[in-house]
């Protein structure tokens, strides 16, 4: 018998549950209902919404249009053209994404210059570099080591991170720019949501045979659970749908491990749960 073991905090945060029962909500009204981009990094849930009539926007929204703000949040300019187009925005902005626009604002307005610990075409990276363009301020976007060389030289650094980022990276970010600066402030803006899934894999990886991570393959978030995991337990394997699963993966497997990002819906971790159960009964009774 095969124990399948699905991490306490598989699945989506809060910021993503709000996302998308705001759209499910917004799908019933006369006008049309779009998403700036894709309301979430999870493709099976976004064509879920969109049989329901909340579409990903392609070019410019019509005139009494509603838009919604996704979760990762937009650059103020781009929410300001938004309004002048006429159209009624939703914001479906993740809080603790708010939380770091104003943490760059604050830093901005004390003078720091300002690192970004963080994916630099992400999307809410590049709405956080919107405020801190707003606010005056200067900074960097840091997703390597090597994009620390901007740093270099300059006295009063303040950091913040993309929320989804590694606690681990993020770490080792701040430790290299302490040695650097006269000043370092920090704010530490990953979202708990986060640290609590990576912190399920590093409890769970190495205690399982296989360890199946569920969710985008453009989460960042969940390439990040796969990536922990994959050091943890070579027999890792990151999945957006059942029909990915490969039942050589389980041979021989007694104990599997089943994670997933902060925007997997629990249909699509049930699903793979199922499958995974079908897999297993058929290879022992064969």
């Amino acid at each position: 018998m095969v124990e399948i073991i699905v991490a306490p905090h598989a699945g989506f945060c809060f910021g993503v549950r709000r996302a998308v029962k705001l759209a499910e909500e917004s799908s019933g009204s006369e006008e049309r209902v779009f998403t700036l981009g894709p309301i979430i990094h999870n493709p099976q849930e976004v064509g879920r919404l969109r049989n329901l009539g909340v579409v990903p926007l392609e070019g410019n929204p019509e005139k009494g249009s509603a838009v919604i703000i996704r979760s990762h949040g937009i650059p103020p300019e781009k929410e300001k053209e938004l309004r002048e187009r006429g159209v009624r925005l939703i914001d479906a902005t993740c809080p603790y994404v708010k939380a770091v626009h104003e943490a760059v604002c604050t830093l901005a307005r004390e003078g720091y210059f300002i690192v970004i610990v963080g994916e630099k075409n992400h999307p809410e990276v590049i709405g956080t570099l919107g405020y801190l363009k707003m606010c005056g301020g200067e900074g960097v976007v840091v997703e390597s080591r090597e994009d620390l060389r901007e740093v270099l030289g300059k006295e009063r650094v303040g950091v913040v991170s993309q929320t989804t980022q590694s606690e681990r990276f993020f770490k080792e970010i701040v430790g290299e720019i302490a040695l650097w600066v006269r000043e370092l402030k920090v704010i530490n803006t990953i979202c708990n949501a986060t640290s609590v899934r990576q912190e399920d894999v590093y409890t769970l990886a190495p205690s399982v045979d296989v360890m199946i991570v569920v969710g985008g393959k453009n989460s960042g978030n969940t390439r990040r659970l796969y990536s922990i995991a994959r050091e943890l337990n070579p027999r890792t394997y990151h999945i957006e749908t059942p029909d990915e699963l490969d039942p050589e993966w389980f041979t021989g497997v007694k104990r599997v491990g089943i994670t997933a990002g902060a925007s997997t819906p629990d249909w699509i971790i049930e699903a793979v749960k199922v499958r995974i159960e079908e897999i297993c009964a058929g290879s022992s009774s064969s």
